[in-house]
């Protein structure tokens, strides 16, 4: 199977960068997208040239570091997978992938396809927990909690934190990912203490970020590795209003 690259380099953030194109053949279909891009690096550092940088580290669609951009599709053609689970059996022989970092103001380039992602750290540390006593840990079934709830929130919880929501939206808005992390704790017994504050700091710490406004159009669950449903967002909007109504009284 023969693929012509062109892929993004780019040495920093203030750097200006370009599409470079690459030639590869005899690769194999059963080979992920990564492993892919691991021929062409050997090939590069054989010549003595600067391997191409990009994000990965369990290759298992777990993490959610293998943030890519491929022919303007977030991770890649096949829905709901992660970069490193596509595989190039999804491609055609012959074919020019453009493959690039995700794209938002709030992700800076760090070099080549490996961006910054440090915001949505930032939107976690603002509320993304729950207060806990310390000590051995209680038992499991002293807080009965619903088959549905308990599901529902695993469903919210799955979120990986790819990012590829934001890179998808034409926003650039994190609300995907931040309403992930809201509904679950939400839903729970556990995060109850801090609820009416949760939404409120999660919220302003988005918007301080530099992350857009949702407008609804779906396209971020679309996306999404883990299908973090698009109803989380709706619950968001709910847990923040009910929150103001809280504070204010």
């Amino acid at each position: 199977m023969k693929l012509t690259l062109k892929i993004w380099r780019q040495d920093n953030a203030k750097a200006k960068g370009k599409l470079v194109k690459y030639e590869l053949s005899d690769l194999s279909t059963d080979m992920s997208f990564l492993e892919m891009l691991d021929v062409l690096n050997e090939q590069l550092a054989s010549k003595g040239e600067r391997v191409v940088e990009f994000d990965h580290d369990c290759r298992e669609g777990i993490c959610g570091q293998c943030s890519l951009v491929i022919n303007g599709q977030a991770h890649g053609p096949e829905g709901h997978y992660t970069t490193c689970q596509t595989h190039l059996r999804s491609f055609k022989d012959g074919q020019t992938l453009n493959i690039e970092p995700f794209r938002a103001n709030s992700f800076p380039v760090i070099r080549d396809l490996k961006v910054d992602r440090t915001s949505m750290d930032h939107i976690i540390q603002a509320g993304g927990y729950i207060s806990s006593f310390t000590g051995m840990a209680p038992e499991a079934n002293s807080i009965p909690i619903h088959h549905n709830i308990a599901e529902s929130a695993f469903d919210s919880a799955a979120c990986i934190g790819c990012g590829a929501c934001i890179a998808t939206c034409k926003n650039s808005s994190a609300a995907l990912f931040m309403s992930a992390k809201i509904a679950h704790l939400a839903k729970l017994p556990q995060g109850q203490v801090e609820r009416a504050e949760r939404v409120v700091w999660m919220v302003n710490a988005h918007d301080d970020e530099g992350f857009g406004s949702c407008t609804n159009t779906g396209a971020c669950a679309m996306v999404c590795p883990q299908e973090v449903p698009l109803l989380d967002i709706t619950r968001m909007n709910y847990e923040y209003n009910r929150s103001l109504k809280t504070i204010d009284s």
